[in-house]
C-alpha cells in the first residue's frame, strides 16, 4: 500500500535503492557465516615445541629480564646463562643467518604465564632475543 501512495517518479528513484539495500544485507549475511564457518587457528602449546625439556619449573623473573635487557648483542654465552639460570626447555635451532647455527632457551616469565622469552645463541655468543605468546 506504501509504494501505491508513491508517485511513479519517486518509485523508480526509490526501486534501486531497495534492491541495492538487500543486495548489500545478503552479501553481510553470507561474510558472517562464513566467518563462523572458518576452522580457528591455536597456537601449539609451549611443551609441545621443546625439544628438550631442562628445567620444568622454570621461571623468569623480572628482575633477570631487566637485567638481560642490559647486557649487549653479541655477549659471552656464558655470562646470559649465569645470568638467567637453567631455562625451561631448548627449542629446535634453525639458521636465522647464512651460515650459522641459531640455538633457542626458552623462559617463561613469571609475571606473565603466556609470554615466554626465547634467548638466542650462536656457539658460545649471545645473539639476541624474543618473546612468544602462548
Amino acid at each position: 500500500m506504501f509504494l501505491k501512495e508513491i508517485p511513479k517518479i519517486a518509485k523508480k528513484k526509490l526501486e534501486p535503492i531497495v534492491v541495492g539495500g538487500i543486495l548489500l544485507v545478503a552479501a553481510s549475511l553470507q561474510f558472517v557465516n562464513g566467518l563462523e564457518n572458518m576452522p580457528q587457528v591455536r597456537e601449539p602449546e609451549p611443551d609441545s615445541i621443546c625439544e628438550e625439556m631442562i628445567l620444568p619449573k622454570a621461571e623468569l623473573s623480572g628482575e633477570q629480564l631487566a637485567k638481560l635487557l642490559t647486557v649487549p648483542e653479541p655477549s659471552e654465552r656464558s655470562k646470559v646463562q649465569k645470568l638467567l639460570s637453567q631455562p625451561y626447555c631448548r627449542l629446535p635451532s634453525l639458521s636465522v643467518r647464512a651460515g650459522a647455527i641459531t640455538e633457542r632457551d626458552a623462559y617463561p616469565l613469571g609475571f606473565d604465564q603466556g609470554t615466554w622469552l626465547i634467548v638466542l645463541y650462536e656457539g658460545e655468543n649471545y645473539v639476541g632475543y624474543g618473546f612468544k605468546r602462548f
